[in-house]
């Protein structure tokens, strides 16, 4: 799939299929993840696969748990190995920037996600997974094959449709040109 099309056909996807994701592509996904740019190189992500049906109930809380996705990846942070300038955690843009290639290379895959930044409760993942006091929780997303009828599209186009669905506002109403405000164009 070509770049920029990767990244018009980025979706969030709210029903999946039962169908396992492919080892391969999984690990291609997460390649993509590993590869990504960060705070003096420090790489503070890591990545756990939870693809055991006991610990995704234990670890997606509300709505979440009806997108019946075959597993679900969580995005960890480490503090620590990224940098803090004028209060600003720099950890979280780079878990980010990780888990946004983490996202690209899934549709790139044909495979579906969503961005879970609140859908889950920190503690509970954390214990459940025996992640280590150190580390924060970021995001979680599921991972796996759209399903695409009636519970698909149901699940799928609900919550755009009471959101702006997948309109975007014009470029230049949030592109600027040397000021806020000032056109892009020249």
């Amino acid at each position: 799939m070509e770049f920029y099309e990767v990244i018009r056909d980025r979706k969030s996807v709210r029903r999946y299929l039962p169908d396992k994701v492919p080892e391969e592509a999984l690990l291609r996904v997460l390649e993509a993840a590993r590869l990504a740019p960060s705070w003096c190189n420090k790489q503070c992500w890591s990545y756990i696969v939870v693809d055991d049906p006991g610990l995704i109930s234990s670890i997606v809380a509300g709505g979440a748990k009806a997108f019946n996705a075959p597993m679900y990846i969580v995005l960890c942070a480490d503090p620590s190995l990224s940098g803090s300038i004028g209060g600003k955690e720099y950890y979280l843009v780079d878990a980010a920037i990780s888990m946004e290639h983490l996202v690209l290379a899934a549709t790139a895959e044909g495979l579906g996600t969503c961005w879970l930044g609140a859908m889950f409760n920190e503690e509970s993942v954390k214990k459940a997974l025996s992640i280590p006091d150190g580390l924060r929780v970021v995001a979680i997303t599921p991972l796996g094959y759209e399903a695409k009828g009636i519970g698909g599209f149901i699940g799928n186009n609900i919550v755009r449709a009471i959101s702006s669905g997948r309109s975007r506002k014009p470029l230049n109403s949030m592109a600027y040109r040397n000021g806020h405000g000032r056109p892009l164009n020249k």
